[in-house]
């Protein structure tokens, strides 16, 4: 039995993890739903990312058992561009601090693009945005990466980057 499992605080992940679900008629609920992980052969975690790290990964996977044989994708949707491999870098450090010694080295971990609407941030996300647009924009331009560009570029607007088609990357390794 497989199992897609969701993270998300403004829906992005949540719009992926139902998709996926569709199209392979896998299962998907938020991982504030899942008691017990461990009675799935194959786990698809698709989760948004904040601050550094991916949307209730950390309290999912506390529960997973390490040496079990299972197949654990990981999935993480967030604004940075996947085919930036400075992204995929820090992205696959912080997703490597939220899982139990030895979970890392057996996942896959893949990255999907999100999006965001300003208007609907809640007041500590705005605030966070604020600050990080602020900061970035004072950065001298020799210091701005892509992804610094982009936020600065984005900012305060509404941006969906959400790319069903990508979903084939999952796909194939759920093969």
């Amino acid at each position: 039995m497989d199992i897609i499992i969701y993270g998300t605080q403004y829906g992005s992940a949540k719009k992926y993890a139902e998709e996926l679900s569709r199209r392979t008629e896998i299962a998907s609920v938020s991982y504030e739903e899942i008691n017990d992980i461990n009675i799935y052969g194959t786990i698809v975690y698709i989760g948004s990312l904040y601050a550094g790290g991916v949307q209730g990964m950390k309290k999912t996977m506390a529960k997973y058992e390490v040496g079990k044989d299972k197949k654990l994708i990981i999935v993480t949707v967030g604004l940075a561009d996947p085919t930036d491999k400075e992204n995929t870098d820090h992205i696959k450090g912080g997703v490597k601090k939220q899982l139990p010694d030895g979970v890392y080295e057996k996942a896959t971990v893949l990255h999907l693009r999100g999006g965001i609407d300003y208007s609907k941030l809640n007041f500590k996300h705005k605030t966070m945005m604020g600050l990080l647009y602020r900061k970035a924009k004072g950065l001298p331009e020799e210091k701005k990466n892509a992804e610094v560009r982009a936020m600065i570029e984005t900012y305060n607007q509404v941006v969906n980057l959400i790319d069903f088609e990508s979903l084939s990357s999952v796909i194939e390794e759920l093969k």
